[in-house]
């Protein structure tokens, strides 16, 4: 593959990891990967506004990574693919083993020190 691809497919990888580094949306992947849960639901469990969660709703489905149902008057959220669970599940037993060591990273998002 020429390079060219490998860094488009590397900053598409990028997007999704910084889209996935979002606490609330993180914490919003977590709960749909049990089940299929309302906005109202998701404000519930949360703790925050229906204006946040619905904003955050709203970019993780046009990024593809949930999808909604419609039923009645209510509106359904689930993981667009299961896939996306298995990289929740792997990322929490990675956490598990260097999370402590990741905690204490002295870099920022870019990469850079910290002064």
């Amino acid at each position: 593959m020429p390079i060219r691809h490998r860094q488009t497919d590397l900053d598409v990888a990028a997007k999704l990891f910084r889209g996935l580094g979002e606490p609330t949306r993180l914490e919003i992947l977590r709960h749909l990967a049990t089940e299929e849960l309302r906005v109202t639901d998701l404000v519930a469990r949360l703790g925050t506004s229906q204006p946040n969660v619905s904003g955050h709703l709203a970019c993780l489905r046009e990024c593809g990574l949930v999808e909604d149902r419609p039923e009645g008057r209510a509106v359904w959220y689930r993981l667009a693919a299961l896939e996306l669970f298995d990289v929740l599940e792997a990322a929490e037993s990675l956490l598990g083993q260097v999370g402590s060591k990741i905690e204490l990273c002295p870099g920022d998002s870019r990469g850079a020190r910290r002064q």
